[in-house]
């Protein structure tokens, strides 16, 4: 999940792709057929690309479609963004599902993979992955399980991140306190975002997502892990556990108790004030470097704070997804180009050229890793950070819903309105509906 959390809840346009495709499929419903058998690596193959990038992000990628087509001069990729924001591209994907134009390889939210999944329009590569050519088990575990939805692997990691706890040292210098270490408890953070806010400047030790979206919902879930909780238990909610209530009130003492926490309205805000130095720490991912940087912060990056000595984070990997027009050649060809596109060779392109996490560990020794270290020293945090994402979030069709649900019940705790038992009770309640048809 690229910055901001951007991840809109576009629940009507997942109902539409659900509707339109008919979709009642499971794992089981191709009965077992491989979309690529029979493919002939010589065949003369046009694949369409729907790379989800912005503008800079997308010439690289028409940089990276050329030279593969270069060295397999029978496959031609018509590279476009697909859609004019990445949130817009599941729009896109269930107008073409209904339509026949829907492309080969599309940029996907991990959240969209349990209704991807669920459209029967996606290739299954389950077997696929097993090969040792494609180096699956390099990928982070998180990424590699959200790109499974029912047993299913529909795609490749397009991105991995996680969240971390990213501070501002020069509020940190003038308030004369130490700088957080990766032992850090969250009564740690607590006490320090109480000495950095001072309201009277408008600033604040810390800061929240109240809008509602998948932003707001998956900065709880590391807490949620850390009290021992789940998401979910079967099909059934299970984040309204006394885990669940216990990783709410944590952020509800700082919102109303202490009023340390800047609360955000928009997904968008809290960055930029965090950059301008009126937040002291923010929890956040990769792409806040970027910001910071272009901001000249001087800032600092470390684990989460820990529950019981326990750091875990949530990871919001993005998918390469890949998808099934009875066409062995395309279907085989499309997976020969996002392994090149996800190889230690290729991502080291790719990824770390934009500024992101590499998705294999074995990138640490490029010299791509080393010049993304120099230029964004708070990178080697969040690359070792990956460990400590040892889950992750459900890919049921019915997590979108419950992800709107969950933010919900957040924005009115954190702003004083309602109890956190009670909120994700409702939530849970809510949700029980969506995650029984998953």
């Amino acid at each position: 999940m690229r910055k901001p959390r951007r991840q809109a809840l576009l629940a009507g346009a997942v109902t539409l792709l659900l509707t339109v495709a008919g979709c009642t499929s499971d794992a089981d419903d191709d009965n077992g057929r491989d979309a690529a058998e029979g493919y002939d690596p010589a065949a003369q193959v046009t694949l369409t690309w729907w790379t989800g990038q912005t503008e800079d992000a997308q010439t690289l990628a028409e940089k990276l479609a050329a030279e593969y087509t270069k060295a397999h001069p029978n496959v031609t990729i018509k590279a476009s963004t697909g859609a004019s924001t990445t949130d817009d591209l599941i729009t896109k994907l269930s107008a073409g599902f209904t339509s026949d134009t829907y492309p080969d390889i599309s940029y996907a939210y991990g959240s969209w993979a349990g209704e991807l999944q669920a459209s029967g329009k996606t290739q299954n590569l389950t077997k696929y992955v097993e090969d040792p050519s494609v180096g699956w088990s390099e990928l982070p575990e998180a990424a590699r399980l959200t790109a499974t939805s029912k047993g299913t692997v529909i795609g490749f990691p397009a991105l991995v991140d996680n969240l971390a706890l990213l501070y501002n040292k020069k509020l940190f210098d003038a308030a004369g306190l130490g700088y957080p270490t990766d032992n850090w408890s969250w009564d740690d953070f607590r006490s320090a975002a109480k000495k950095l806010t001072d309201q009277g400047k408008g600033q604040y030790g810390t800061a929240y997502s109240v809008s509602g979206s998948e932003d707001t919902t998956w900065h709880l879930w590391p807490l949620l892990w850390q009290h021992g909780g789940k998401i979910l238990d079967g099909k059934k909610p299970a984040f309204n556990s006394d885990a669940g209530v216990a990783a709410l009130e944590t952020f509800r003492a700082m919102a109303v108790d202490d009023k340390s926490m800047y609360l955000d309205q928009t997904d968008e805000r809290y960055l930029p004030l965090f950059n301008d130095g009126h937040i002291g720490m923010v929890l956040s991912g990769p792409w806040a470097m970027l910001e910071a940087n272009q901001a000249g912060l001087e800032f600092g990056v470390t684990a989460l704070p820990g529950y019981n000595g326990d750091h875990q984070t949530v990871s919001g990997p993005d998918l390469w997804v890949l998808y099934d027009h009875e066409d062995a050649n395309r279907a085989g060809a499309s997976r020969d180009f996002i392994k090149w596109l996800t190889s230690k060779e290729g991502d080291a392109k790719w990824n770390l050229a934009l500024g992101n996490l590499p998705l294999r560990a074995s990138e640490r020794d490029t010299p791509e890793f080393a010049s993304y270290v120099q230029e964004y020293p708070g990178g080697q945090k969040f690359f070792d950070n990956l460990a400590n994402a040892k889950q992750a979030r459900p890919t049921v069709s019915g997590y979108e819903e419950m992800s709107r649900n969950v933010g919900d019940a957040i924005a009115k705790v954190l702003q004083g309105t309602e109890s956190a038992k009670k909120a994700l009770d409702e939530a849970a309640a809510k949700s029980r509906g969506a995650l029984a048809d998953s």
